[in-house]
């Protein structure tokens, strides 16, 4: 897969749950005007557990539709049972998509070899002229491929030429590029740890499949070219213009309930979504399980787009223009912003 940034695309939904294709396409449009190298449709970020089959067939074929030959497109086809993997990726490859993305097996804890074995090389062997992106991801599944495995099947297999690497643990990237070798490609799943991992000698990122590139892909898309480049100042600059937002993909806080203290973690894509709507771009509101955030936590995200506007006003300013947006308005609309929260 080519080197570069990728979106983890939202799925926008209306009011009632339902697919919004309109939005949908905004956001794909946005998304290409602003240079990203690519887009992940139906990934975990796209709320794909929550799709039927059929939705998630619908936007793979939308997707790899608007995008083609204006950028490249992935399919997000992983799932934890590997009949549905396998008729997923063969869906996808039917639609010219440029790869798919398989997260490991979720809940049901196969072993590394396992997962190799019985899933990845299922996939990759039935679809050889498709690029095939293992997505490494443990705090999510509960399972986890290992670099070694993962260095037998790049090996034995010529269309794994790439990793999402989302772990956070440091050793287990630089053991996949010593083991995989220099033109083996490792995507950084974390965009708080993308010039970590690109200006690191011992893994050698090339690039990032990011969620924060939905509110700002020109920002993340030349950060990450900058890294590409070994302008590594610049490229930090950037991020540290970035940062309120690349830190809170999980919002964390402390709530108080009738019966005590508890911890309560907003994850990817509530806080991402939440912002979305704040901004009012195409998003809408997530899916069964997924809800609101806290009002702590809603007003952690408010203050994180607040502080980018206010120190960094360029970062936002291409999804104003897009969308057409009073961003500073947006802000400050306390009334529109009671309905994006609750109370524990």
């Amino acid at each position: 897969m080519k080197q570069g940034c990728y979106t983890a695309l939202i799925t926008p939904f209306t009011p009632a749950g339902d697919l919004d294709r309109d939005g949908l396409s905004g956001l794909i449009d946005f998304q290409i005007e602003n240079r990203i190298t690519g887009i992940l449709a139906t990934g975990t970020t796209g709320e794909s557990p929550t799709f039927r089959w059929e939705e998630h067939n619908l936007v793979i074929e939308l997707t790899a539709k608007q995008t083609r030959g204006k950028c490249k497109c992935i399919a997000g086809t992983g799932s934890n049972n590997t009949a549905e993997a396998l008729n997923g990726t063969s869906h996808a490859a039917e639609q010219g998509v440029d790869g798919v993305l398989l997260v490991d097996p979720y809940y049901n804890g196969p072993s590394s070899l396992e997962i190799r074995r019985e899933y990845y090389e299922v996939v990759a062997r039935e679809t050889p002229g498709l690029e095939i992106i293992p997505y490494i991801i443990p705090g999510r599944t509960g399972a986890q491929m290992l670099p070694q495995d993962l260095a037998i099947l790049a090996e034995n297999y010529a269309n794994v030429t790439s990793v999402k690497e989302a772990t956070g643990n440091m050793g287990n990237m630089k053991l996949t590029r010593k083991l995989c070798g220099d033109s083996f490609n490792i995507f950084s799943g974390d965009d708080a740890l993308v010039c970590r991992l690109m200006a690191d000698d011992h893994i050698r990122a090339c690039g990032a499949i990011s969620v924060m590139s939905n509110i700002a892909p020109a920002a993340m898309t030349q950060m990450v070219e900058l890294l590409n480049q070994g302008k590594t100042e610049d490229a930090v600059a950037i991020q540290t213009a970035l940062s309120p937002l690349l830190d809170l993909v999980v919002i964390t806080t402390e709530e108080e309930s009738k019966y005590g203290p508890v911890t309560c973690r907003a994850r990817n894509p509530l806080p991402l979504k939440t912002m979305m709507q704040i901004l009012g771009m195409p998003a809408g509101p997530c899916r069964a399980p997924l809800g609101k955030m806290t009002q702590k936590g809603f007003n952690m995200a408010l203050s994180a787009l607040k502080k980018v506007q206010a120190d960094n006003p360029e970062i936002l300013a291409p999804a104003a223009s897009f969308f057409n947006l009073d961003i500073d308005a947006r802000l400050n609309d306390s009334a529109a912003h009671e309905t994006l929260w609750y109370n524990y």
